[in-house]
């Protein structure tokens, strides 16, 4: 498992390149994206592509090899292999045929946005992508406000604004946070401020959608014993636009805030405050 940059191409390892000019194949996400990243190392070597939607059909010969004989380095487009992306159903099966497994560390988004962005770094919950449809985003975020580490999350360019809106409104716009987009490259940011503020300066500066984001967001107050206030509201939201009935609505809603479920009843049918 061989990591490789995540922008910057002076970040490989002298160990990365020795394993990735001596293996008999590397497997690859993206094969024209690995091929430019062997070029500028001068290296050639035979390439085999290997993303979500083949994986399955390429473990059992790319095993079969390994079991013959051969060695493979498996890389993913930028950083460390199956954080995110492909390679867990290789990795497992190699495992389960006796094929050793070894790692290549190397740079990850992850460990360079904790290490930068000022937030604690002694507990934290890698949480990954969002859900892309709205609803089910905010959906999600209810479920995790609570958290009380610092939350670590992966967003793409066309969905960073939409999702740091939501975490205003889910978490509170209060809750400190930091967006590091485009890390080691060009034009590498990092900010660290309220969720509010942060929503309100990508959603007005559209430079800051561009590239690669990961947010992190502190963790909740320990002593909270449940989200706050504003999370409910946002968890009622929700399941009012699934057309969820009254009564279901208040006993998902219950579950997920804590708060009591006849008043959530009473909330939603417009009987109580």
């Amino acid at each position: 498992m061989v990591a490789t940059p995540i922008g910057n191409l002076d970040d490989i390892t002298r160990r990365a390149v020795a394993v990735l000019g001596a293996v008999d194949a590397v497997a690859a996400e993206d094969t024209r994206r690995t091929g430019q990243l062997l070029t500028h190392l001068g290296l050639r070597r035979p390439l085999v592509s290997l993303h979500e939607h083949n994986e399955d059909q390429r473990t059992v010969a790319l095993v079969g090899r390994l079991q013959a004989g051969e060695s493979l380095a498996l890389v993913s487009d930028a950083g460390t292999p199956l954080v995110s992306d492909p390679g867990y159903r290789l990795v497992r099966a190699c495992r389960e045929a006796g094929v050793a497994v070894l790692a290549v560390p190397g740079a990850s988004s992850i460990t360079a946005a904790l290490s930068v962005a000022g937030l604690p770094t002694d507990r934290f919950l890698y949480e990954g992508f969002l859900p892309a449809r709205p609803a089910a985003r905010r959906r999600r975020l209810a479920e995790l406000a609570g958290v009380t580490c610092t939350l670590v999350l992966l967003e793409s360019s066309h969905r960073v604004a939409a999702s740091l809106a939501d975490l205003a409104a889910v978490f509170g716009g209060g809750r400190e946070a930091a967006l590091a987009r485009e890390l080691t490259k060009a034009f590498e940011t990092v900010r660290l401020d309220r969720l509010d503020r942060l929503a309100e300066w990508v959603a007005a500066d559209p430079d800051q959608q561009r590239g690669e984001h990961v947010i992190l967001v502190a963790g909740a107050e320990a002593a909270a014993a449940a989200p706050p206030a504003l999370a409910t509201e946002a968890v009622l939201a929700v399941l009012s636009e699934e057309g969820i009935g009254a009564r279901q609505a208040a006993r998902i809603a219950s579950r997920l805030t804590g708060e009591p479920k006849n008043a959530l009843y009473r909330r939603i049918i417009g009987t109580g405050n």
